[in-house]
């Protein structure tokens, strides 16, 4: 369960424009927006598509289309991918597992009592990322001429590590966890199409991109960066379960209140006969000293200039291995190419 701090952010998140973000490097959470194309992308009894081959394609054509959208918009993403879990996140991990397996159970009899949209809601929820699915998203990135990093721990963690460095402008994902990893620019809801699914349902409503500054957030809070680390703790996070009783307005108060971590502890042991279910120690030390993987600039600007698009590649792995479309390979090879050749030109003239 991703920390819920929904409520806690309606009076500093502002709409931003695709255009605004132009020239700017986004770092992206690979498998957050993996999972949404999985999830989301799948026939109308939740079958998600496949090749000849029965292999899964559905995160193949999200991820290609998204990132084709981008490129044309001039934005320059970086993927960052998960890597070895916290040892704390594994009740969550183990939690997320039984539930899917569940899912997957009444996927299938709903699909054989012709319950179709139910079949659907399930096969969601059943929704799961395998090796196969994200060595497949990285062979695509390295044709499209994409950056992505390889995170030694939390993805987010290493977005943020980034966004902070300076080396990209913002990070985007639809968890709040960014925050508690102390991203200083979150953009949310960057989904070319305008529309978001409502879990559980086969519902989709408008969303526009907004923007959060994380400054702005604690401003607005009246706390600091270790004090929102101490709200998301009583709210529950990936690493701990929270506290019962306790929403997001509860916790805020009580942070307010108490400040240190010593005095929280008092209070709802006093308050609510409770105490956390992972050492808070350690859970903090999860958000301020997350493992991660350092660049300098000159380290991190490589990424990006090795970054070309490869046609042969790129026509040999999604229309030849895949069977997709090879007009919309080409059209995406073409935008690409003008971009880098763009790109070069404002290199030149600036170097002027």
């Amino acid at each position: 369960m991703a920390v819920d701090l929904g409520k806690l952010i309606a009076g500093v998140k502002k709409g931003i424009s695709f255009e605004e973000l132009s020239g700017k490097r986004i770092a992206i959470d690979a498998y957050n927006t993996i999972y949404q194309f999985l999830s989301i992308i799948r026939q109308q009894d939740g079958t998600p598509l496949t090749d000849a081959n029965g292999r899964v394609t559905s995160h193949l054509s999200g991820l290609f289309y998204r990132t084709s959208s981008l490129v044309e918009y001039g934005i320059k993403p970086v993927y960052v991918f998960d890597g070895i879990p916290p040892a704390l996140k594994r009740r969550t991990l183990e939690a997320r597992m039984n539930r899917r397996e569940h899912a997957l159970e009444a996927w299938s009899k709903a699909k054989e009592e012709g319950l179709i949209e139910e079949a659907r809601m399930h096969a969601v929820a059943s929704t799961r990322i395998n090796k196969e699915i994200v060595e497949g998203a990285k062979t695509l990135l390295g044709h499209m001429g994409i950056p992505y990093i390889q995170a030694p721990g939390e993805g987010e963690a290493q977005a943020a590590w980034l966004v902070r460095k300076g080396l990209v402008y913002g990070l985007t994902s639809q968890d709040y966890d960014s925050f508690l990893f102390g991203a200083d620019v979150v953009i949310r809801n960057f989904a070319i199409s305008g529309k978001r699914k409502l879990p559980k349902k086969n519902v989709y409503v408008d969303v526009s991109l907004e923007r959060i500054y994380l400054s702005e957030l604690l401003g607005s809070l009246g706390i600091d960066q270790r004090q929102l680390i101490l709200l998301g703790m009583l709210v529950g996070t990936d690493f701990n379960g929270g506290i019962e009783r306790v929403g997001p307005m509860t916790a805020l108060k009580i942070v307010r209140e108490n400040g240190s971590l010593e005095k929280v502890r008092q209070y709802v042991k006093e308050r609510y006969n409770a105490d956390f279910d992972a050492d808070p120690e350690e859970v903090i030390g999860v958000f301020e000293k997350p493992e991660i993987k350092e660049f300098d600039a000159d380290g991190f600007e490589a990424l990006f200039g090795k970054g070309k698009v490869d046609r042969e590649g790129l026509v040999e792995f999604m229309c030849k291995e895949h069977g997709f479309s090879p007009e919309r390979i080409e059209k995406f090879v073409g935008k690409a190419r003008q971009a880098e050749r763009n790109e070069g030109q404002k290199s030149i003239g600036s170097w002027i």
